[in-house]
């Protein structure tokens, strides 16, 4: 079940499936990449997981998965299941409804062992595509939102009556950003998927491209089933592709899939490419970002096939299916998350090194000596980025005060961003 969590509470939930993922610092001489020699008895942090360290390239972590992963999933009850249209549609960019049946099945059996499963779907525009005679994904917004349109109620046809033989009711949830982002309507979305869950209904969610403009999209559903995740708070989420992980190599005779990822870096980023699908946006990079998002809210994240039958199965059961990033130990709560990931940025705060010291090692707040520049035109109540002296971004938090009483040093000598108010990302 989803656990109980008040919004604005700051105090850590009890019986957290994670806490213990705690780990100690790890060496600076990590690297992201594997080579094929272990040392035996290194220790890699999960002692209790009886997991070795590798020699590794970078300072990165990643790792061999020496059998974390059922004692990372097994307390799993919440998930959210996301699907890329690439596992949705076939060659000719038409709905399969032979896989959708297949992953339906799949998800229609982790109910059976009791869990919760929210699926977030690709695919609307997908599907409308091919019923308008569209060849190639288009560009104009009207055009996106007709496929959008009709794609949609395809889907939703498809996926009820895949469902209902598995004597399981769906219910649909459109999105947009700004129901995520304003608060009451955070709140509201959160209640409805809770009680949905409660009644043994499958939500299935996607965003209402059909309404939703440019400049307040979510971005890829990507991003959105990792907001969903961050939104519940679920115990994992699966994005299910068409590829079998994050791949080392990709497309080179040593190419591999890498088994774990303990924490994202440049040069993990960099293995990430985009897509070139006629009907998808996102690929490899964007699944990247969505792992940002989990993995600060203390949520693992599987990448893995949707093309094997047996892929959910197997990463519930902890085997080596696809790639499991790991959550970072004291991930965010409610309010926090709320602050981080679900608004749109409406201006930059540059702080130097004795203010980012405050911010980061003592907890507290920003005061107007600390800032050297602002940038952007927001309102007190808006969310700003704060970047260092690098101009590396290390925290969000809400203004207090409007940017030209800010950029003006008109503002009192008071907190521009309160410590309450504030996320070190």
């Amino acid at each position: 079940m989803i656990r109980s969590e008040r919004f604005y509470s700051e105090t850590p939930l009890s019986g957290n499936p994670r806490s213990f993922v705690a780990g100690r610092e790890r060496s600076e001489a990590r690297r992201p990449f594997l080579r094929q020699n272990t040392i035996p008895g290194r220790s890699c942090g999960f002692e209790h997981l009886a997991c070795f360290q590798p020699f590794l390239d970078t300072s990165a972590a990643i790792c061999y998965d020496c059998g974390m992963r059922s004692g990372l999933l097994s307390k799993a009850n919440c998930l959210v299941v996301k699907l890329g249209t690439g596992v949705l549609t076939d060659s000719s960019k038409q709905p399969d409804f032979a896989q959708m049946e297949q992953l339906a099945g799949q998800i229609a059996e982790q109910r059976r062992a009791g869990r919760e499963i929210v699926l977030v779907t690709s695919g609307a525009v997908g599907a409308g595509m091919g019923a308008l005679g569209y060849k190639q994904r288009p560009r104009q917004l009207a055009q996106l939102q007709a496929c959008a349109a009709v794609g949609q109620s395809r889907l939703m046809t498809a996926y009820e009556k895949f469902f209902a033989a598995h004597k399981l009711h769906t219910a649909q949830v459109l999105l947009t950003h700004e129901d995520l982002q304003d608060h009451e309507r955070h709140l509201n979305a959160r209640n409805t998927l809770v009680t949905l869950l409660k009644h043994g209904v499958v939500p299935i969610i996607n965003e209402n491209d059909a309404v939703s403009s440019t400049e307040l999209k979510f971005g890829d559903n990507d991003r959105l089933s990792a907001l969903v995740a961050a939104l519940l708070p679920a115990d994992l989420l699966v994005i299910l592709t068409t590829v079998d992980g994050v791949i080392e190599n990709f497309g080179k005779p040593d190419a591999r899939t890498i088994p774990v990822i303990e924490k994202i870096d440049a040069q993990l980023e960099g293995l990430a490419g985009g897509t070139d699908s006629e009907t998808a946006v996102g690929g490899m990079a964007s699944k990247i970002q969505a792992a940002k998002i989990v993995v600060r809210s203390g949520i693992p994240l599987v990448i893995a096939s949707g093309r094997r039958k047996t892929a959910l199965a197997r990463i519930m059961a902890g085997a080596d299916e696809g790639t499991i990033f790991l959550p970072q130990p004291g991930g965010l709560r409610g309010r926090k998350r709320w602050i981080a990931f679900f608004h749109h940025v409406k201006g930059t705060l540059y702080v130097d090194d004795g203010a980012r010291t405050a911010l980061v090692e003592k907890g507290r707040s920003l005061l107007p000596p600390g800032v050297t520049r602002s940038e952007g035109e927001f309102a007190a109540g808006d969310v700003l980025r704060i970047c260092g002296r690098d101009g590396l971004e290390f925290a969000r938090g809400i203004a207090r005060f409007d940017s030209a009483t800010i950029r003006d040093r008109k503002a009192p000598k008071e907190e521009l961003v309160h410590r309450d108010d504030l996320v070190i990302l």
